[in-house]
């Protein structure tokens, strides 16, 4: 069998786009890209979760070859390598060669070639694209898109991209660039992540009202604006995920398992991949990461909100 080969002929705008994956993140991806009069398809593995979307304009399909065919674009925005994998495997029947791939998934460099591979074998036009950005940049079309793709389907991306980025950053002309910045951006996150819910759990400990902490740094080099939003979630007790522990903890894995090939230590981060894995064995693993707070304590986590004047609002 001939194994199908991408065109370098520049492919049409895209006007329709197939979203695999409708969690918090693709399913406010899909909004944005309907907002912006694109047509949309989407499909999840849980079909339940991808049919609010319906109401919005969405075709919402249990199939997902249905919700692929026709499509100029596909989006895959799940959960790890794997599920990409599965996803686009299943959508394999309906996949038109030539359509552009947009690969959005957080992975690893290790996954790549298994991906490109997938796309190769379908004749598909693969963009390394993850986002850096959480639920709410995400519902408002916001995000900030890292990307690595041929030249040649760059302006047919750019309706897709301006739907859900502010700004998309081309670092790459080959797959690997976006996700190795993403692996990095990510690390920084994660790292502030775990230093404001210890140092408000330090607080909680020891007696300390956060708020004095927080008015301490204000407005110097050691404050900002992800300080201020994590702790005020921490301190009400409202862990509604903008991005999950569960999927922190596989972030951060992702991130070692990269560090570990390119021979760097990254003992900040195997540390807090840790915390992620304490909090979410003391049931908060679909809680936002903020609640890496819960692993400092020893003893059990305090009761959510606690203390209207320590760690509570």
């Amino acid at each position: 069998m001939t194994t199908p080969t991408t065109s370098t002929t520049p492919p049409a705008p895209a006007a329709s786009v197939a979203v695999l994956g409708t969690g918090i993140m693709g399913a406010a991806m899909a909004r944005s890209l309907l907002r912006a009069g694109l047509e949309v398809r989407a499909w999840n593995r849980t079909r339940s979760r991808a049919e609010p979307l319906a109401a919005d304009g969405a075709l919402v399909t249990g199939d997902a070859a249905e919700a692929v065919r026709g499509a100029d674009a596909v989006l895959t925005m799940v959960h790890d390598a794997r599920a990409v994998l599965e996803a686009v495997r299943a959508a394999a029947p309906g996949l038109r060669p030539g359509a552009v791939w947009l690969q959005s998934t957080t992975v690893g460099p290790g996954d790549l070639p298994a991906l490109t591979a997938l796309a190769r074998e379908h004749g598909l036009r693969y963009v390394d694209a993850p986002v850096l950005g959480t639920r709410k940049p995400a519902e408002d079309g916001q995000l900030t898109v890292l990307a690595a793709g041929p030249r040649e389907v760059r302006g047919a991306l750019a309706p897709v991209l301006d739907a859900v980025g502010s700004r998309t950053s081309w670092v790459g002309d080959e797959p690997g660039a976006a996700t190795r910045l993403k692996l990095v951006c990510n690390s920084w996150v994660l790292t502030v992540t775990h230093g404001v819910a210890e140092a408000l759990a330090l607080a909680e400990g020891l007696g300390v009202d956060p708020q004095d902490f927080l008015d301490a740094v204000a407005g110097g080099p050691l404050d900002m604006g992800y300080l201020r939003a994590k702790a005020a979630l921490i301190r009400s007790g409202d862990l509604t995920a903008s991005f999950a522990v569960r999927t922190a903890e596989k972030d951060a894995r992702l991130i070692l398992a990269a560090a570990g090939g390119a021979g760097v230590r990254m003992d900040v981060t195997a540390a807090g991949a840790e915390r992620f894995r304490r909090a979410a064995e003391q049931g908060h693993g679909d809680e936002d990461m903020a609640a890496s707070y819960y692993a400092g304590f020893a003893a059990g986590p305090p009761e959510a909100g606690a203390g209207e004047g320590r760690a509570g609002g």
